[in-house]
């Protein structure tokens, strides 16, 4: 595997609680981030595939079929925003 390096700027208060929970893994704060990323990257690509997988051969413009279905009502106090 090969490696670089990669400056990186941390706001100074995710900078402790990362050391602190590395010291906590018994890992250094080098190995908890590069893990971090590496964890971070495997779920965006798993999300994404799934999102693919899930959508299939549809077209953003096919939504437009379900949403002209929808009543046409103003939202209520309890709908998220």
């Amino acid at each position: 595997m090969s490696k670089s390096t990669c400056p990186l700027k941390l706001p100074s208060s995710i900078k402790k609680a990362a050391a602190e929970l590395a010291a906590s893994d018994g890992v250094s704060l080098n190995q908890f981030i590069a893990a971090a990323v590496a964890e971070k990257v495997g779920s965006l690509r798993t999300a994404r595939e799934l999102l693919r997988e899930r959508a299939g051969s549809s077209k953003p413009g096919d939504m437009l079929t379900f949403l002209r279905r929808a009543p046409k009502l103003p939202p209520t106090a309890d709908d998220p925003r």
